[in-house]
């Protein structure tokens, strides 16, 4: 067997593998053995099927997965060898001037495509300055997380009108273009809040109602054409609301009002337990801390993406853009030519990052160990329950659902990629000048929103 590389440029070779018959055989005939052991076959005892027999009715496909097996091997184990930093995988190059009998004494010689990874310097010291964003907690913000809160803790009322924010338990029937009901159309009973109607001629529409008045809604402008809302409200599929058209027919059923918690004692108590806050200057201390805190992790996810598109555009470099778009399309066989022109800058961009974590990772000898996976996955099942409940769990139980997490290769392998992630911010943020600034959050949000553009 011999396996050689041919350079066709810095990102860009062929991997030629020649395999004679003493490469494959022994292999082969191995493999037939161990069939005709396992094997029941009519007219024979079970363990007794001569090997020549195997050999005759399913000795091709035993030769093919072998060569298979063995090129995979081989493949592996010379890029493992050579320390060869290849992007995707080996695709087949196929030769139709080629053609084998598969008899067992071929001399089979097969070519594989690789893309190489290229190589680059990017180092960051104290001369590269990032914004590191302090978010100030503002008087409207801190009376909306209030005023949620007090709802929260607050009790139901069924007023006998309408107001701002309240809900409206209706019927919501489908109409025709001329405004009759539409025949089978989508119909839905459901609770309609006022706080998420986005147009506000309509939310205007909705204030004044009473229980049984019908009005007329325009469902996509209501919530501002967004799908996954509408597609909720309705109980209908997010593409079937997506190309909804047609006016609805809102009947109230009834009017539910959250009225908000009196600022007591109890109420603090139920919050923060019992005796830690006492006054209302103190519980809104309490919840400007909280909030601080929540925006702490806006501002830490704002300066990770600004460190991620300042390390892209620190260094450039080329990839071996041909070869990739042809292996998706290998290994992503519904992947249309639109959607991989359309998908293939993010792709590129983020194997980009990957490579710099790569290369920082290893420049600056920074290790993953299991116990910080374990932690960090951790972390995240915390925050899952915690979104269903606000009493944490049990550590003991939190521990065992990790376990089980973990044993999921996509899971393990998701969580390792975000520790590595983490590891890099962590390093970059290290060694590169952070300069902080306040900011509110209003314009805080104006930022993100326009960075995201």
């Amino acid at each position: 067997m011999n396996i050689s590389q041919e350079k066709i440029d810095n990102l860009n070779a062929i991997l030629k593998i020649n395999l004679n018959p003493d490469d494959y055989q022994p292999r082969v005939e191995k493999a037939i053995k161990e069939q005709a052991k396992k094997a029941k076959i009519a007219g024979f005892r079970p363990g007794m099927v001569p090997t020549s027999h195997i050999k005759r009715m399913y000795g091709k496909s035993i030769l093919v997965d072998e060569i298979n097996t063995l090129l995979s091997d081989t493949l592996n184990k010379y890029i493992e060898e050579e320390k060869l930093e290849v992007l995707g995988q080996p695709l087949p190059k196929v030769d139709e001037r080629k053609e084998y009998n598969w008899d067992f004494a071929d001399n089979f010689e097969f070519n594989y495509e690789v893309g190489l990874a290229p190589e680059f310097n990017i180092e960051f010291t104290s001369k590269d300055k990032l914004t590191q964003y302090v978010i100030k907690v503002d008087e409207e913000t801190l009376a909306s997380r209030i005023k949620n809160i007090r709802r929260s803790y607050g009790k139901m009322t069924n007023p006998d009108v309408s107001a701002d924010d309240d809900v409206l338990y209706s019927e919501l029937v489908q109409l025709s273009p001329d405004g009759s009901v539409f025949e089978d159309g989508i119909s839905n009973t459901t609770s309609v809040r006022l706080d998420q109607i986005q147009n506000d001629k309509i939310k205007k529409s909705l204030i004044g109602l009473k229980k049984d008045d019908v009005v007329t809604l325009d469902i996509q402008k209501a919530y501002n054409n967004d799908a996954t809302r509408i597609a909720a409200i309705l109980k209908v599929d997010e593409d079937v609301a997506a190309d909804l058209k047609s006016n609805f027919q809102l009947t109230v059923k009834n009017i539910n009002r959250l009225e908000e918690g009196d600022l007591n004692q109890e109420f603090f108590d139920k919050l923060f337990g019992e005796g830690t806050v006492t006054t209302e200057a103190e519980f809104r201390a309490k919840i400007t801390e909280e909030l601080e805190s929540m925006m702490q992790q806006d501002a830490e996810r704002q300066l990770q993406d600004e460190i991620y598109h300042y390390s892209l555009n620190k260094v450039e470099f080329n990839l071996p853009d041909e070869f990739l778009k042809r292996w998706l399309k290998a290994t992503n066989e519904k992947l249309s030519d639109e959607e991989l022109q359309g998908g293939y800058n993010d792709f590129a961009k983020n194997l980009k990052w990957t490579l710099i974590e790569n290369k920082i990772m290893k420049e600056n000898s920074v290790e993953i160990k299991y116990d910080e996976v374990f932690a960090l996955a951790k972390q995240r099942l915390a925050q899952q329950f915690q979104m269903y409940s606000p009493q944490p769990i049990a550590e003991e139980q939190l521990a065992q659902y990790t376990v089980q997490y973990l044993q999921s290769k996509e899971n393990a392998n998701k969580i390792f990629e975000e520790l590595k992630a983490l590891k890099t911010f962590d390093y970059i943020k290290s060694v590169v000048t952070l300069e902080n600034k306040d900011i509110a959050i209003t314009d805080f949000n104006k930022l993100v929103a326009e960075h995201k553009h």
